[in-house]
């Protein structure tokens, strides 16, 4: 056999490095046009510099690959081909549908961050969250409905994402009291922006854009909240 046919176990691993690389790449070619770039600023450094700075055995790049890269192109692939739910025609209620979207998506990531976390009194606070943001649901349901449109329980696909995105970084880098708060922080914030672009809607008035500000100003609460326990984790 030529020698330049035979391949050597640096060769070997340089080329499995190679593929996880590309593997990650695709990754990020995913979800940016998902337009969810934003959730690789959330994987650790460690993780995020494998695909280009592997020098470690090719058995903990494996991992790595197929974890973080493979989970994220198996459901980047998968939710950025759903069809989202067509308008009804209704401008009020095409805004509600679309912030209780980001309501149900506060109410996953609450439960997620409940049964997380290993802190009691983090752990009730979540807990609260989680009811807190039902009721929000319930009562922008509650309006939908006498809009003509139907019950949305739905989340969004960003949201999907990054909560798989998250659990894939999780099963490589553990969880924490503090990437648990960091990861509520950034969820509240989408949400926040929800409440912004719903309240922009002049369609929206009286009972009902009173009940969407109330939610608005319950969520920047929550919002400065995290933040300060985040800072007691720091």
């Amino acid at each position: 056999m030529d020698q330049s046919q035979q391949s050597s176990p640096q060769n070997s691993t340089s080329t499995q490095s190679q593929g996880a690389g590309q593997l990650l790449d695709q990754a990020k070619q995913l979800l940016n046009k998902g337009n969810v770039s934003d959730l690789l600023g959330q994987l650790p450094n460690s993780v995020k510099d494998l695909g280009t700075k592997a020098t470690t055995g090719y058995n903990k790049l494996s991992t790595t690959q197929k974890v973080v890269g493979g989970a994220a192109i198996a459901l980047g692939v998968g939710l950025l081909l759903t069809n989202r739910k067509k308008g009804t025609g209704d401008k009020k209620a095409d805004t509600l549908h679309e912030l209780l979207l980001f309501v149900n998506d506060r109410i996953e990531g609450y439960k997620k961050a409940a049964d997380e976390s290993q802190d009691p009194e983090l752990q009730g606070y979540y807990k609260q969250l989680v009811s807190q943001s039902q009721r929000f649901a319930s009562e922008l349901n509650n309006h939908l409905r006498l809009q003509g449109g139907e019950r949305e329980d739905g989340t969004t696909v960003k949201g999907k994402i990054y909560r798989r995105f998250m659990e894939a970084t999780s099963a490589v880098t553990g969880h924490s009291e503090k990437t648990i708060l960091a990861t509520n922080i950034h969820g509240e914030m989408w949400a926040l922006k929800a409440y912004k672009e719903a309240l922009s809607d002049k369609s929206l008035t009286g009972a009902l854009r009173q009940e969407v500000e109330r939610q608005h100003t319950q969520s920047q609460q929550t919002y400065d909240k995290l933040k300060r326990l985040a800072e007691k984790q720091s």
